[in-house]
């Protein structure tokens, strides 16, 4: 699946979480998905309680995420100590 195809199963409509990002036909934000996932769920979680989502779905969250940020700055959000 291209990047294009996998980008075209997130949306942005005002009208649904108030304008984030979420997959297609849902009302599952990218951030959601994202946040599960760096809390330790698993793929195969995720569509066990989600039924109506895909392994495409959640690789369309990543690159949308990975796409968000690849053109971005950013400062360390917690202080390196020596």
């Amino acid at each position: 699946m291209t990047d294009r195809q996998l980008l075209e199963r997130i949306v942005l409509d005002p009208k649904v979480m108030t304008g984030k990002p979420v997959i297609r036909g849902t009302r599952l934000t990218v951030d959601f998905i994202l946040n599960l996932l760096a809390h330790g769920a698993t793929e195969a979680d995720i569509l066990q309680e989600y039924s109506g989502l895909t392994h495409e779905d959640i690789q369309a969250c990543y690159l949308f995420a990975m796409k968000s940020l690849e053109n971005t700055t950013f400062m360390p959000l917690v202080p390196e100590h020596a």
